[in-house]
């Protein structure tokens, strides 16, 4: 799975009357960002769209860590809208467990800096074009399995991580290093 990230995508939050907080964000649709020198990348307009949907279930997490769940679709926590300009969700996240306190104070100090998606790209889900020196891939179709608020978002940091989806079944980094040859010009 692929985990990607944009400045554009802010948090927003709001205690509610039940003492839990509401938390609204946006992940930029459109948005260009260079992932290494030469290599930039974006999504296209509602590329999130199939399992948004499908009603599949999407989880907000803290850091990618599925130990560590936010909200979810499937417990009614979670509501997502897929729109032409970004992808937008509102979350009601309660301080009941550790990694929500957590989550709730690293906001409150400004550590919180961005939103992440967690996704596999579907076949055909994608286009590549040389742009002077460099590339720019294009992504058109991607299932979005979660969501996560991060301290660093990896497009701004030019980072993409690839992570396993089967545990066990390859080396630690063959993801990332299939990714990385993807890219190679």
């Amino acid at each position: 799975m692929l985990y990607g990230g944009a400045v554009t995508a802010a948090l927003e939050l709001r205690r509610d009357e039940n003492g839990g907080v509401r938390v609204s964000g946006r992940f930029q649709y459109n948005a260009e960002t260079e992932l290494a020198r030469g290599r930039a990348e974006r999504f296209a307009s509602r590329a999130f769209r199939s399992r948004i949907e499908a009603g599949e279930d999407v989880h907000l997490l803290l850091s990618h860590d599925y130990d560590k769940p936010l909200a979810s679709r499937a417990a009614g926590t979670l509501t997502l809208e897929d729109g032409d300009d970004a992808l937008t969700f509102e979350a009601r996240v309660t301080d009941a467990t550790s990694w929500g306190r957590d989550f709730l104070a690293a906001e409150a100090a400004g550590l919180i800096r961005g939103l992440s998606p967690g996704f596999r790209v579907a076949p055909g889900g994608e286009a590549v074009e040389r742009r002077g020196e460099g590339i720019v891939r294009t992504i058109t179709a991607a299932d979005l399995f979660e969501l996560s608020a991060v301290t660093v978002p990896a497009y701004p940091a030019a980072q993409v991580e690839a992570r396993n989806w089967r545990p066990g079944a390859e080396a630690p980094d063959a993801g990332l290093v299939r990714a990385l040859a993807r890219w190679r010009a």
